[in-house]
């Protein structure tokens, strides 16, 4: 048992946690700094662009474009919830959040990670509709249902991140709590607690799978779909022209899940949470920033739209 701990009917919003960060290297401090700083501004510059495009271009107002854009709003806000906080603490040299900080993390957080995860997977149906059943795309993929499946998932969204408040703010911990992270992340909480927490960890892993998984297993069902169809294609051409719209989405799943494994498995194997802090970057940091690029690079429409909105403003 720890010899002090914070009851939760007793914490006050001055109470305070640590954050370790990447590194107690000063020398380091700097370098990381300039760092996430220049990749948090190509995220919020990227994904911006990726918006007013959208916004600004009639061309682009299509079931795609609608939810690339609510992706790139997720991004932002994903890298919102953790970088500014990282920034901070290098710039001064301070490791402290505040209780309340780090409880708007623990919402925050997992509220896009889960948002991230089922607007790919609303992508996916997407495509499926669009390949599958060209003719009546626009009539299955009305405004209506478009706007509906992203309240959708933003409210099952909210729906986890409400679970890992509750779960979170139930716990007590010891003073000077020290967590091994540049984010309150909830798995980091539930070893530091001095209450507790196994009914917590069986919760976790099983909203884990359930609003990790099944997003998962419907992209993997949808492009099962779309391949079949696709083979049946009779000239060659038709199945380029289709593979091709299917491109940067399946590169963005691959990225966004891989890389969420790796994670993963790195935990599950490492020893050392510093370690597994630094894998959490790619995730946290570099998928938002490289996602606009996926998109941008590989797509003809949206580079023509950022030409003309360039021009405009030339």
């Amino acid at each position: 048992m720890c010899p002090i701990c914070i009851e939760p009917q007793n914490r006050t919003s001055g109470s305070e946690f640590f954050l370790l960060g990447l590194s107690d290297d000063p020398e380091l401090q700097p370098l990381l700094f300039g760092l996430f700083l220049s990749m948090y501004l190509v995220t919020m510059l990227g994904n911006l662009l990726i918006i007013l495009a959208v916004i600004s271009d009639c061309h682009l107002h299509t079931p795609m474009y609608f939810f690339l854009s609510n992706l790139s709003l997720a991004d932002i806000s994903f890298s919102t919830t953790t970088v500014p906080k990282m920034l901070l603490n290098l710039q001064t040299h301070s490791k402290s959040i505040t209780y309340a900080g780090c409880l708007t993390q623990v919402i925050l957080f997992p509220l896009f990670t889960c948002m991230d995860s089922l607007l790919l997977a609303v992508m996916a149906y997407d495509r499926l509709v669009a390949i599958c059943q060209p003719l009546h795309y626009l009539v299955i993929m009305s405004p209506r249902l478009c706007g509906l499946l992203v309240l959708l998932s933003f409210f099952f969204s909210l729906l986890v991140s409400q679970l890992h408040y509750l779960m979170v703010s139930q716990l007590s911990f010891c003073a000077d709590v020290e967590i091994p992270h540049f984010l309150c992340e909830p798995s980091q909480l539930f070893k530091l607690a001095c209450s507790d927490t196994s009914t917590n960890d069986i919760l976790i892993y099983f909203i884990g799978t359930i609003f990790g998984g099944a997003p998962l297993t419907w992209i993997l069902f949808s492009y099962y779909r779309i391949v079949s169809s696709i083979l049946r294609m009779p000239s060659s051409g038709s199945k380029y022209k289709a593979f091709s719209t299917c491109g940067s989405h399946l590169s963005v799943v691959c990225l966004f899940y891989g890389t969420g494994l790796g994670v993963y498995l790195s935990s599950a194997v490492s020893s050392s949470p510093r370690k597994d802090a630094v894998a959490s970057v790619m995730y946290t940091v570099v998928i938002p920033m490289l996602n606009p690029f996926i998109y941008s690079l590989r797509n003809r429409d949206i580079k023509s739209a950022l030409w003309r909105m360039v021009q405009r403003i030339g």
